[in-house]
């Protein structure tokens, strides 16, 4: 995928899918290479990060990162997590993020002109299809290397371009304990 050096890039990224993504690929992020590597790609205008919590927890095992993340760069947007019991009487946690980063990604869309999309559901189809409307350029970042592929067929026709996550790895990936987050 190319990139100018004068455009203003955002990255909305799905925390769920994109934390599903990198474990299918058996790799961690560091999210501290991710934030350098946009910011020399051009004009990084955000970097959001979208998760749902769950609230009543005393510790939830993802507050380390949300804090690491909000104060290093990126913008983190959260809400509280429903949690419920399925029929068949299991615990299950609702969390989804869609309408929050569709309403953002609208937003913001005549502020860029490449918008990075680190997810591979294909609820964002249409959305991607409105901002590239816009005229700016999507550029899914997801992976068709997990089984089953995290990156639905729909979001990858619509897109402009497909950056696969497995690609990314000496580039994002983690190579230490750290998480990127020192």
């Amino acid at each position: 995928m190319a990139f100018y050096p004068d455009e203003r890039i955002a990255l909305f990224i799905d925390g769920a899918n994109l934390y599903s993504t990198g474990r299918h690929l058996d790799y961690d992020i560091d999210y501290k290479k991710m934030l350098n590597l946009f910011r020399g790609k051009g004009r990084l205008i955000t970097a959001n990060y979208y998760t749902a919590l769950l609230e009543q927890d005393d510790y939830s095992p993802i507050r380390p990162l949300i804090d690491w993340l909000d104060y290093n760069g990126y913008q983190v947007i959260t809400k509280p997590a429903r949690e419920y019991t399925d029929r068949d009487g299991r615990r299950r946690v609702k969390g989804n993020m869609d309408v929050e980063m569709t309403v953002d990604m609208l937003t913001l869309a005549p502020h860029v002109d490449h918008i990075l999309l680190f997810s591979g559901d294909g609820d964002f189809r249409r959305l991607v299809q409105a901002v590239q409307s816009q005229g700016v350029r999507i550029s899914v970042v997801s992976s068709m290397k997990t089984k089953p592929s995290m990156l639905s067929d729909e979001l990858r026709r619509q897109a402009d371009a497909i950056i696969d996550l497995m690609e990314m790895d000496s580039l994002i990936g983690r190579d230490d304990n750290n998480g990127g987050s020192d």
